[in-house]
């Protein structure tokens, strides 16, 4: 039996007791600190609490150590918006909730400025529609 670049594998190749541990260490990083503005707290509010958790661990997943990296969830904003985020992060069923944050990476800081329900082509934040 042959796997591309793998060379030729025998059965007793696969039942060896000797093998190779491939063991990863990843470089302690140091985590960003997140920094909730007041607001948010009022947006949060207007979702329902079932989605809290999800939306703390998505925050929590994502922004901890690349806030900014752009993924396919996690974007720069392509233009200012009042409240001054940067970046926007997709998430949770359908990516309907929207959280926009600005980074700073001199302090280590993600501040989480507001968070919102996207339907179709509509926000709300603190269950008002906001343009942006």
């Amino acid at each position: 039996m042959s796997f591309p670049g793998c060379g030729l594998l025998t059965p007793d190749l696969l039942t060896e007791s000797a093998h190779v541990t491939i063991i990863m260490v990843m470089a302690g990083r140091e985590p960003f600190t997140l920094i909730y503005d007041p607001k948010v707290i009022e947006h949060l509010e207007a979702i329902e609490s079932k989605h809290h958790s999800l939306i703390r661990a998505g925050i929590e997943e994502q922004l901890l150590y690349e806030p900014e990296t752009a993924t396919r969830n996690r974007k720069p904003l392509d233009r200012p918006v009042e409240f001054g985020a940067k970046w926007e992060l997709r998430l949770g069923p359908d990516n309907r909730f929207r959280v926009f944050y600005r980074v700073s990476l001199d302090q280590r800081e993600v501040r989480i400025l507001a968070m919102g329900v996207k339907d179709r082509n509509r926000l709300f934040l603190g269950g008002k529609e906001v343009e942006l």
